[in-house]
């Protein structure tokens, strides 16, 4: 016996040595008290990867024949059959009473204890009586008495208004007693497992986590006339939010049982896919910056000016693109503060030209402002092309210069300037094939739909450009 709880415990539970030895304990002292010598008794575990019930032991009883005809230890115990040992299982409390379908396909009535171990859960006890059709006529005719002698005065039929809502409701009078449900609710405990009609049983029977009936009259006390309490459970796979609410005159209590596993579940795929998503984000970050290598020492081998111009000129640019996806990776919105965004670009600029030290360049940029990832890759862009060419073009043959970056927002709308004090030029000048200006024409006018502006003279230039946002 021993050896064979032992196996099945490391062969289908995560329990630990010192789990397995209290089971062995509580089965031991089922064996040598004699405890429920009457009845069929079983220890059930958890299978940790499929969340099954597993029997693990298995007691006959001593004074009759057993309900059943072989050895079930090592077969799984399924919740549509024996909803009272996942629901002891699930919330800790004893489940007395409840209908269940043996592996053998009898009828039994099950009391389900828990066995626990450093406050947490480990296995069941269970206690089988058998079930005839006597037996089960008794049981209705004393449900019956029960909800006649303790049903509020208030409620006259099963039938009510409430049968047409998704809701489930449930209303237990003074003693705990369940004396009203609607269909919902009715139809929510036979998905449990609930093979009896529960009309007419206790609270403490149909709790679906840790809480019985005389600790919600405790915490009705306690709530200072409050009529009402909430919280919301996890019962198996499925999630509840519940509503308590205590009828002080009758001394109901009425629960609300609303299922928001669907919107729990869509959660946590929103929440998967965006871990997935910022882990994309992070590669491209990662790929982007090996191409940036490639690009680099490249560059540094060319043997001509133009080419070695053209190959940083494109480092800059996949820079400022990977800056975007490295601050994407770190968060689960796709909206992105592009003041983060520009001070890197700036200064990834400034570092590159360090040798150009007499040049200095100030930013004015708005904290405030988020703005959609695809919208900031772009301005991104376009503020780097702007000032690398202060940088390339702006202070020839001058000791000093400064680069200023100004962002604001005014009545929805975005405006961006950099402005530099260097020695202009004329508009006319401007070479057509000149990528830089291309991006920075073409992206504000196509993908900001924006307007941008150039003022130029041997004061400096400002180059400007605003978009709705």
């Amino acid at each position: 016996m021993v050896e064979r709880i032992r196996s099945l415990c490391k062969q289908y539970t995560v329990l630990s040595n010192e789990d397995i030895e209290e089971l062995i304990i509580q089965a031991e002292q089922i064996l040598s008290r004699h405890l429920y010598p009457d009845n069929d008794v079983f220890i059930d575990v958890m299978n940790g990867m499929t969340g099954d019930a597993i029997v693990v032991f298995q007691r006959p009883p001593l004074s009759k024949a057993s309900l059943y005809s072989k050895d079930i230890v090592g077969q799984k115990a399924e919740r549509k059959n024996e909803a009272a040992v996942y629901r002891t299982f699930e919330t800790s409390l004893n489940t007395v009473g409840l209908l269940a379908r043996s592996q053998e396909n009898v009828m039994v009535r099950q009391r389900v204890y828990p066995i626990r171990n450093r406050k947490k859960n480990i296995g069941v006890v269970i206690v089988e009586d058998s079930v005839d059709e006597k037996m089960k006529d008794f049981l209705v005719a004393q449900n019956n008495t029960e909800i006649e002698q303790n049903a509020p005065i208030s409620i006259t039929s099963k039938e009510f208004v409430t049968d047409n809502i998704d809701e489930g409701i449930l209303i237990f009078n003074s003693n705990g007693y369940l004396v009203q449900m609607n269909r919902a609710a009715e139809s929510y405990y036979h998905g449990f497992g609930y093979l009896d009609d529960i009309l007419g049983m206790h609270y403490d029977n149909l709790s679906l986590d840790m809480s019985t009936f005389e600790q919600l009259n405790y915490l009705r006390s306690r709530s200072d006339g409050a009529s009402s309490m909430e919280k919301e459970i996890k019962f198996g796979d499925l999630y509840f939010e519940m509503k308590y609410i205590f009828d002080e005159v009758e001394g109901t209590v009425i629960v609300i049982i609303h299922d928001v596993t669907e919107v729990r579940r869509k959660e946590a795929e929103i929440s998967d896919k965006a871990v997935v998503i910022k882990e994309i984000h992070h590669r491209v970050k990662n790929n982007l910056q090996s191409v940036v290598s490639i690009l680099s020492i490249q560059a540094r081998r060319c043997s001509t000016d133009e080419a070695k111009k053209v190959l940083t000129e494109s480092v800059y640019r996949i820079m400022a693109i990977a800056r975007t996806h490295e601050l994407l990776s770190k968060q689960l919105e796709d909206d992105i503060s592009l003041k983060s965004v520009l001070d890197s670009v700036v200064e990834n600029m400034h570092r590159c030209y360090e040798n150009l030290y007499h040049i200095t360049i100030d930013t004015n940029i708005d904290e405030q402002l988020i703005l959609s990832s695809d919208v900031v890759v772009t301005i991104a862009l376009v503020v780097n092309e702007l000032v690398q060419n202060c940088y390339d073009h702006a202070f020839k043959e001058r000791d000093q210069g400064n680069i200023l970056v100004m962002v604001s927002e005014k009545n929805g709308y975005v405006y961006i300037s950099i402005e530099d004090n260097g020695i202009g030029y004329p508009k006319d000048d401007i070479k057509q094939n000149n990528l830089g200006l291309q991006i920075v024409t073409s992206y504000v006018r196509e993908k900001l739909s924006g307007k941008l502006t150039v003022q130029s003279s041997d004061r400096g230039t400002k180059t400007s450009f605003y978009f709705k946002k």
